[in-house]
């Protein structure tokens, strides 16, 4: 490392440090005391009477790694995140390719696109309700109106159409925001290659699969991480259309279960430290093979 590196190096650090303070602060303490916690049987009824249990709420016969109703959670946030991110991704760069086009109605549409991100989840979320009420709902009447259904659908009680219900919310709530991201990725293809391309009579779709997609793959994989760890940490949109119900309660919401509804502040904190870890092993993974990427391209 040249002596110019290693002194950029250090005044990066020196300008990160504040920032560093502060994520401590702010973040570190409550962690390390979510930490603390789940290795006691606290409680919030008895809150100053607790002992030390070890990872009793980890790996013990009630453990939350043990527990039946955790693994459900994990895979009914699994479901959510892959369908998701899935359906926003291909919708978003289908409105991104659109928005990308000239046209004097590219920057009012790209202020529509954005309203559903605006609006805040749990606002979104009760409007949702709303319309898909079985009795009240706008959806089911003109459903019924059209002869599509034969009788209306309990869209949020259900148990086989409620994770349905809340994937198809969350993408109607998320799909512009993976849009603009896409978008902004469209706009850092050099025209050149376009025009290059126009010149030698290259069809328009292996256009898109030979130059476009690869150089917009970096940014999508990004919009794709940011909103994974987003989807895996669900709570809002889930819990204001459905509540505590089984066939979609995510792990966040299991958390909240244990630490509010049951007051078992030990256990709570466990699994709340266990939907943490797994976040973050997933971020660890991705920022990896982002590194290993770098260094390929580089090499």
């Amino acid at each position: 490392m040249s002596g110019l590196t290693r002194q950029r190096v250090k005044w990066a650090w020196w300008m990160l440090t504040p920032m560093l303070v502060v994520l401590l602060a702010v973040a570190g303490w409550p962690l390390a005391r979510t930490l603390w916690f789940s290795l006691t049987d606290a409680s919030l009824a008895h809150l100053d009477e607790w002992k030390f249990i070890g990872l009793e709420n980890y790996t013990g016969e009630y453990g939350v790694l043990r527990d039946p109703d955790w693994w459900r959670a994990v895979l009914v946030t699994g479901a959510f995140a892959l369908l998701s991110v899935t359906l926003e991704t291909a919708l978003g760069l289908g409105v991104a390719l659109v928005i990308n086009q000239p046209s004097r109605l590219r920057t009012l549409l790209r202020a529509a696109m954005l309203v559903p991100w605006a609006i805040p989840t749990v606002v979104s979320a009760r409007i949702w309700s709303w319309m898909l009420h079985d009795q009240f709902g706008v959806v089911n009447h003109y459903l019924l109106a059209f002869g599509l259904i034969a009788a209306p659908l309990a869209w949020t009680a259900d148990p086989t159409l409620s994770l349905f219900t809340v994937v198809m919310v969350d993408v109607w709530k998320t799909t512009p925001f993976m849009a603009l991201l896409i978008l902004a990725a469209l706009q850092m293809v050099p025209l050149d290659c376009y025009e290059a391309a126009k010149v030698d009579g290259v069809p328009t779709w292996r256009v898109f699969t030979r130059i476009t997609l690869p150089l917009i793959v970096p940014g999508v994989a990004v919009a794709v991480v940011f909103r994974t760890l987003d989807a895996l940490r669900v709570f809002d949109v889930i819990y204001v259309m459905t509540s505590n119900s089984r066939a979609t309660k995510s792990m966040s919401i299991y958390v909240r279960e244990q630490l509010i509804d049951f007051q078992q502040v030990g256990f709570g904190s466990a699994s709340a430290t266990v939907l943490f870890f797994m976040i973050a092993l997933v971020t660890i993974v991705y920022l990896g093979a982002t590194r290993r990427r770098v260094e390929e391209a580089s090499s």
